[in-house]
């Protein structure tokens, strides 16, 4: 019997999103007898405790019987349950030193660790995740930053709206300027991304049109890997090889530097990869662009401008073009950066709909039926202890 316990969020800011809608939740114990779930009760949960009871489901702080845990961030430490089976995104796969303090409490606590990040398709595409409303949210951010810059149009923050098909009808009579908007990526923050560009009628163009036309209306280009990357001795680009050996490769996002109004930034990033510019490219006067929504958001990552997350509270804070230090936005000398970490709590009931389709559409089931090798190679701990594929991790979850 799998016996599910959906938790709720403990991190601070609260997360609004959850793994399991009430629907979702009611199908599954309607066509599967061999599962059932627990509702931990949680006042933040953007689908409430009487929507879950209302499905069926029991709402309970005794998750005691539960051998999954689904949750969504982090779980604070002192909210672990010992000897217990979690799934949630733990980031600690690049041995990330705010998280170090957690791994060492799975440790000793002996739990068991499936990492949402580290579910994979063969060929590496990861499985699961936000990355699409992330997409919505950020460009969505990105093209009212502009807006409030400029002064030519005004967005409602998504927050206020109460659900992506009610979004979808603010832009009905939007208008954008001509504008060049560039989008790096092509995963499902990409997706997400230009979702948005095609529904504020931004036109698609190809990246030499890009470069060496001007438009009397808006358009964007998508950069994927080998429109923004070449190997430094064969000038060729893989997307195996680079993920493999990013440090050979170099980036040619700076022919679009002079030619972009809003860069929105979805790429994937690791320390080795090169970034899409320099500091001292950022500060010279061929930076045309003016707002930048980072919404894979590094810290001095990809966007080496980006000083580090803002808020859903307060999205957009500037960097002086002369110094390279934060500002007030929509200052005269400065570029606007949006940087929020937790894009698609503004659209959390979607957000988790979604996440949840593809939860149950090729996790569960796996796990309900024993494992398999999908869930093997995303497990980063059993029972407190580090599996094969997660060896290199030793020396940072070493208690």
């Amino acid at each position: 019997m799998l016996v599910i316990g959906l938790i709720k969020e403990g991190k601070v800011p609260a997360d609004n999103r959850v793994a399991l809608t009430p629907a979702q939740c009611k199908w599954l114990i309607k066509n599967f007898k061999d599962i059932s779930i627990i509702v931990q009760p949680s006042i933040n949960r953007s689908y409430t405790d009487a929507e879950y009871l209302q499905a069926g489901l029991k709402v309970s702080d005794d998750l005691s019987q539960c051998n999954l845990l689904l949750g969504i961030k982090e779980v604070p430490i002192n909210q672990l349950i010992a000897d217990k089976k979690y799934l949630f995104f733990s980031h600690t796969k690049k041995m990330q030193a705010i998280n170090q303090p957690l791994m060492h409490a799975m440790v000793k606590k002996n739990i068991t660790l499936i990492d949402y990040e580290c579910l994979e398709h063969n060929d590496g595409q990861r499985i699961i995740g936000f990355g699409f409303f992330a997409g919505i949210v950020g460009a969505h951010n990105g093209i009212m930053a502009y807006g409030n810059r400029t002064g030519a149009f005004n967005l409602e923050r998504v927050h206020k709206i109460r659900d992506y098909r009610e979004l979808i009808h603010t832009y009905f009579g939007l208008k954008l300027p001509p504008i060049k908007i560039a989008v790096t990526g092509s995963g499902r923050v990409a997706h997400g991304i230009v979702e948005i560009m095609n529904l504020m009628d931004a036109q698609e163009v190809e990246p030499e049109d890009f470069i060496n036309r001007a438009y009397e209306y808006p358009v964007y280009v998508q950069l994927k890997g080998a429109d923004l990357y070449k190997h430094k001795l064969t000038g060729k680009y893989s997307r195996d090889h680079f993920h493999l050996h990013p440090e050979e490769y170099e980036c040619l996002f700076n022919q679009y530097i002079a030619h972009t109004d809003i860069l929105m930034n979805g790429i994937y990033w690791a320390n080795e990869m090169p970034r899409l510019f320099t500091m001292q490219e950022f500060l010279s006067d061929d930076f045309k662009i003016t707002t930048i929504a980072d919404i894979t958001d590094d810290k001095n990552g990809s966007v080496p401008c980006n000083l580090g997350d803002s808020t859903i509270e307060n999205p957009i804070y500037g960097i002086d073009k002369a110094t390279g230090e934060k500002i007030a936005p929509y200052s005269k000398n400065g570029v606007d950066i949006m940087a929020v970490g937790n894009l698609p709590n503004e659209l959390p009931r979607d957000a988790s709909r979604y996440f949840g389709e593809q939860l149950i559409k090729y996790i569960l089931n796996d796990i309900r039926q024993g494992g398999s090798s999908l869930i093997d190679n995303a497990t980063i701990l059993e029972n407190g202890k580090l599996t094969p594929n997660f060896q290199y991790l030793s020396e940072y979850a070493k208690c």
